[in-house]
């Protein structure tokens, strides 16, 4: 029997945009070997309780929602969108069970936030404003899904994330072609190829990117593994235990799984770190 895989839905207002995301993570769960569960946000804590004992291990997807300033102590900014308190509370719920159970988690996006709130950390509401003048025009971490690489991010050697993402021989396995060109998406880079030097050292991966929020003040038994070397935004975090997957990425790899090794291996680590509970 696969890994059943709990995933909340993107959204609890905004359905529309609910069940056009879901899919996408779905789809990567079962690629990866896994059996997503969609977690509804209209159900109570009990239900969504009894949802999480049958699961495996918990996929917190994006949303267009921002988390509540308050939970970290901040007044709203300008630019955050409207706080989901509904999705906020199944996370912590589904959190709450992963970290009693050790069950795997992987967080992308606003999952990434969520987690790290949870976890008793804090937020850059919007990256322009807390970004130095000169560094604010380099990259566009709103560049959204129609550009399929936004930036890089410089993942930390011998971090849990450098483990999935690169393959047995060193080399970050990421070779297919896009669509109607005849480069890999590495190649958009030129850098890319002389960045990675060796093994040892930090890794250099393209991203797409598509959020005006990141990671700040860094939540318990947690630890930074990436960020965008252009301007330091952080772009990952992980377990700083090494009997627990946690995993939280700032871009969407579930976007690229068809076209990107990189990205598959991420969903891959997910079921595989339920397969050894």
């Amino acid at each position: 029997m696969p890994p059943r895989i709990a995933i909340p839905m993107p959204h609890s207002a905004d359905l529309e945009y609910s069940q056009r995301a879901i899919p996408q993570y779905e789809r990567a769960v079962v690629i990866a070997g896994g059996e997503p569960v969609r977690i509804p946000l209209d159900v109570s804590a009990a239900e969504v309780r009894s949802l999480a004992e049958r699961c495996d291990g918990v996929l917190l997807p994006g949303s267009n929602a921002d988390i509540d300033p308050t939970r970290f102590r901040q007044k709203k900014s300008t630019h955050a969108a409207t706080a989901d308190l509904r999705r906020e509370e199944i996370d912590n719920s589904l959190l709450e069970h992963a970290y009693e159970r050790r069950k795997p988690v992987l967080g992308i996006c606003y999952g990434l936030q969520s987690l790290n709130v949870f976890r008793g950390g804090s937020l850059i509401q919007h990256i322009p404003d807390f970004l130095p003048e000169d560094t604010r025009a380099r990259v566009n971490h709103e560049a959204g899904r129609d550009v399929p690489v936004a930036h890089t991010v410089s993942i930390e050697a011998g971090s849990e994330l450098a483990q999935i993402t690169v393959s047995r021989n060193g080399e970050i396995p990421n070779t297919r072609k896009q669509e109607g060109r005849g480069s890999s998406r590495l190649d958009l880079i030129p850098e890319i190829s002389q960045a990675l030097g060796p093994p040892r050292g930090p890794l250099i991966l393209p991203v797409n990117s598509s959020h005006h929020q990141s990671a700040d003040q860094i939540g318990e038994g947690l630890r930074i593994v990436a960020r965008c070397p252009d301007d330091s935004v952080i772009e990952a975090l992980e377990s700083s235990t090494p009997d627990h997957f946690v995993l939280a990425v700032q871009w969407h790899p579930e976007r690229s799984v068809d076209n990107d090794e990189h990205s598959k291996r991420i969903f891959h680590a997910l079921i595989d770190a339920t397969r050894q509970l």
